[in-house]
């Protein structure tokens, strides 16, 4: 799978950002007010307008969301009059063959995955429906031609060329399975999470056609049509995000143990964990929730960015719908992928999975070369309020959180 980039160059994407904030401590949310509403004004008074220097403020703190590619903000920006036409080109060709590859590829998997999870009972564990611990020659076929299916998305989607360095000379395209920590030797394991930083859909994809593990989802895409036994294939732990009680203790506590299998028990899919939370623009790296940290097994960072001539592949701030059409309309897109050497924590870190989860942040900030940013999806959800004309920033903020 690994290939080189050759005779192409694409466009360095990095803005220049401003100076970065103080490097964040790893924990899961700032609960900063950042933006105050007037306590003395009446409940039923109309908010003030938001004007042109209030979205520039917004875009220079919320500046890990801001979309930098030609088609502007949200993806509504102007296009030039060559843009449109390629646009138009590729709507009538590329477009209409995408999408029924696409769709013929997704219906083929799923008939793979009926049949192979015919007469087998999925696992049942608090309220999580998966077939990821089924063994044989049905794990395998579903794994193997999992992986093949992905990276032929990928490249009907136009990533046919997906570019992979690995820092650890030692891992060579595998995992790591034996390496020093801080304080002491840990004995021979893999990884029990892929750790990576957040930008597209497409990282899924990507991460499926290289070692196809387990994710965290919200629990509607169970349901959903085709998808929903892929994912259960997959081995996914489903979420309630909109929801606070008490059996989000079950998840998480389902997430470790999935990890601390994985780390011991080489049959077992790892869990991939996006720490973050959510997508950002690709240059920044927000603050690390815990919860991939509190197993205290090794963990295996991979830093992915998508460098681009016209369109961003970055879910940042542009709707899905129009996200897939532009992404479908480009004739060439590119991922470059860094594997970085398997993270053992010390027995601190262990101790502390904040201090673990940020110092693996400022890892893959270093050597991603990515900026660090103190804010989070609450923010995000601040500045899709504005940019959708929604001038009721107070509700905006008293949002749950995920």
């Amino acid at each position: 799978m690994e290939s080189e980039l050759k005779d192409l160059n694409p466009k360095s994407t990095a803005p220049q950002p401003p100076p970065p904030d103080p490097i964040d401590d790893g924990s899961a949310k700032d609960d900063r007010p950042l933006l105050k509403s007037d306590s003395s004004s009446s409940a039923d008074a109309s908010p003030p307008p938001v004007s042109a220097a209030t979205i520039d403020e917004l875009e220079k703190k919320y500046a890990a969301y801001v979309r930098n590619d030609v088609y502007g903000t949200m993806g509504r920006g102007e296009l030039p009059w060559t843009e449109k036409l390629l646009l138009a080109i590729a709507s009538v060709t590329l477009v209409p063959i995408r999408v029924v590859v696409g769709m013929a590829i997704l219906v083929l998997y799923y008939v793979i995955c009926r049949v192979c999870t015919l007469f087998s009972a999925p696992n049942q564990e608090e309220d999580q429906e998966d077939y990821a611990h089924m063994g044989g020659w049905r794990r395998a076929v579903i794994v193997q031609v999992g992986k093949f299916l992905s990276r032929v998305m990928l490249f009907v989607l136009g990533f046919y060329w997906i570019n992979e360095t690995y820092r650890d000379p030692d891992v060579d395209g595998k995992f790591n399975t034996e390496a020093e920590s801080k304080d002491q030797c840990e004995p021979p394991g893999r990884p029990g999470a892929i750790i990576g930083n957040h930008i597209s859909y497409v990282d899924i994809l990507y991460q499926m056609s290289s070692s196809f593990p387990s994710f965290v989802a919200k629990r509607s895409v169970a349901r959903l049509p085709l998808v929903g036994l892929i994912s259960k294939c997959l081995g996914c732990v489903y979420v309630q995000r909109e929801s606070k009680s008490s059996n989000l203790k079950g998840v998480s506590g389902i997430i470790t143990e999935r990890i601390k299998e994985a780390h011991q028990n080489k049959s077992a899919p790892m869990m991939m964990l996006f720490p973050e939370g959510t997508t950002t623009n690709g240059d920044f790296i927000l603050p690390f929730k815990t919860g991939a940290f509190l197993s205290k097994a090794p963990v295996l960072p991979v830093i992915l960015r998508y460098p681009y001539q016209r369109f961003s592949p970055a879910w940042d701030s542009i709707s899905g719908v129009r996200h897939i059409i532009f992404l479908l309309c480009q004739f060439v897109n590119y991922l470059e992928v860094t594997w970085l050497p398997v993270y053992y924590p010390s027995q601190q870190e262990k101790d502390d999975p904040k201090l673990y989860a940020g110092n693996v942040r400022r890892l893959m900030a270093r050597e991603g070369n990515l900026i660090l940013s103190d804010i989070g999806l609450a923010e995000k959800r601040i500045y899709h309020a504005v940019l959708n004309g929604n001038n009721s920033l107070t509700s905006v903020l008293h949002q749950k959180d995920d």
